[in-house]
């Protein structure tokens, strides 16, 4: 059964060793960077079981998970090893632990009177609590800095803090943590724990994985170079890759959008953010070119926040087509506005022929109208005015942004090119956002059907398209 070629040195053993090794150590503070899916909640769960359910335990354990569904997921894992340690334990079910503030938890609770509760993001339900602490997916939590400043205090009269997490950016606190011990004489004394998927393969990760996957399986038929490749080749980017399996966090300095804050204003796993709720829809489409993604991003208005109602993207698909997916939401909407760049010209004289001038806008990015578009995807997430879906090529596109100043001073904003686009999916944010703004923007673009009207922007770096210059400028912010 597989291909695997590094066996474990026992091949029966439940744990494998770097698994085993996070297992057996006791230190009062540690910290786990790992990579993705390679069993280290699974088995941070069998030790939390351990050491509750012992008839001697004198401690809770507290765990606070990225979302109510991984909270779920914890303590599933939790039921199921004392199933197999044979231990009696009583599923409480969901449990109000601070009434006043409206915080719950999932509790599961053993002979010993001791109890493990499973929590979600929120930090301030650690407040108050004594005992174990074991923080999952560290990073990804709204405020990590926060987290560890509240939990902290709950191990003053014993028990352990455990942080288990990927990488989520460099100004992440999570990475500011492996830095201080690494570089800074670790101050805090925490027992730091590395493991790379390419660190767990070499520990026999692909063997055990093949063991408990169906035969007709592709990986069965992978060595751990194949699975290396083929969970790389999945990634969203090689940044994700890096980040999310090899322990190696996102260049944040690089980036126009850090890692924390798109984390701030992504949905929930799980959660369905496609219904509307009755307030204004807006969209924005960025046209693609031969090699890139026609992406619609819509938001609805509810009072001052923005919620992503539907993102999608076309490509390899003729003009008509895409039409007849994109129209509908446009009717919907209130305001669009259109990407009138080079091809999107005939988009942006369709559409308004077909909506009126009023309903649809044809924004033609030029570098100064690109700074005047990207700003306010910062500034709405800064506000924390903006919802966004938790998608790992949303997440790429949004990352893959950055901002450059030339020797002359003047900002540009560029993407790396890659298979799944050119930041397609930052730009129609941008411009569903310009879109929902409120303000109706006095735009240099002119149909082309349209010849006698001229440009309100002359502008040096207007695109030129046939011999006519089609400029576009957002007044009062350029």
């Amino acid at each position: 059964m597989g291909r695997a070629q590094i066996i474990p040195e026992n091949p029966s053993a439940i744990f494998l060793p770097y698994q085993a090794r996070w297992i057996g150590d006791k230190s009062r503070l540690k910290l786990m960077e790992k990579g993705r899916q390679i069993g280290l909640s699974w088995s941070t769960a069998y030790a939390t079981v351990s050491r509750t359910a012992v008839e001697t335990a004198r401690h809770d354990q507290w765990v606070s998970s990225r979302d109510e569904m991984q909270a779920i997921l914890f303590i599933e894992d939790c039921k199921l090893w004392a199933r197999i340690l044979d231990l009696a334990a009583r599923d409480m079910g969901e449990q109000v632990i601070d009434l006043e503030k409206k915080h719950t938890a999932r509790v599961l609770k053993f002979l010993s009177e001791r109890s493990i509760y499973s929590m979600s993001s929120n930090a301030d339900a650690q407040a108050g609590k004594r005992g174990g602490r074991v923080l999952d997916e560290f990073a990804l939590h709204p405020d990590p800095r926060k987290l560890w400043s509240i939990a902290y205090p709950g191990i003053t009269w014993g028990g352990q803090l455990e942080v288990i997490s990927t990488h989520r950016g460099s100004h992440n606190f999570f990475n500011q943590l492996v830095r201080e011990i690494n570089e800074s004489g670790n101050p805090k004394g925490i027992s730091l724990h590395t493991v790379t998927l390419e660190d767990a393969l070499k520990d026999g990760f692909l063997y055990k994985l093949q063991q408990s996957l169906p035969l007709d399986d592709e990986r069965q038929e992978m060595t751990e170079a194949d699975y290396f490749d083929w969970v790389r080749s999945g990634a969203a980017d090689e940044e994700s890759f890096l980040q999310e399996y090899m322990c190696q966090p996102a260049d944040d300095d690089a980036a126009f959008l850090e890692y924390d804050l798109i984390a701030a204003c992504e949905y929930p796993t799980h959660t369905d953010w496609t219904q509307c709720e009755g307030g204004t829809l807006y969209a924005g489409v960025d046209i693609g070119r031969k090699h890139d993604l026609t992406v619609l991003w819509v938001l609805e208005k509810l009072g001052d926040v923005l919620y992503t109602r539907h993102v999608e993207t076309l490509k390899n698909m003729s003009k008509s087509a895409q039409e007849a997916v994109i129209w509908p939401w446009i009717e919907r909407c209130g305001r669009s506005c259109f990407d009138a760049t080079g091809l999107g010209i005939g988009w942006a004289d369709d559409a308004q022929d077909r909506f009126g001038e009023y309903a649809v806008e044809a924004v033609t990015f030029t570098s100064h109208v690109k700074e005047a578009l990207a700003y306010p995807v910062r500034s709405q997430m800064e506000d924390r005015r903006l919802r966004i879906p938790y998608d790992k090529h949303v997440r790429s596109d949004l990352r893959s942004v950055t901002k450059q100043v030339s020797a002359a001073g003047n900002i540009r904003f560029t993407a790396e090119r890659t298979p799944d686009g050119h930041a397609d999916r930052f730009w129609g944010l941008a411009l569903a956002i310009e879109a929902a703004s409120g303000e109706r923007a006095e735009y240099g673009y002119r149909s082309a059907s349209r010849p006698s009207a001229r440009p309100l922007f002359p502008s040096a770096d207007a695109d030129d398209d046939g011999g006519r210059s089609f400029h576009s400028g957002l007044r009062g912010r350029l």
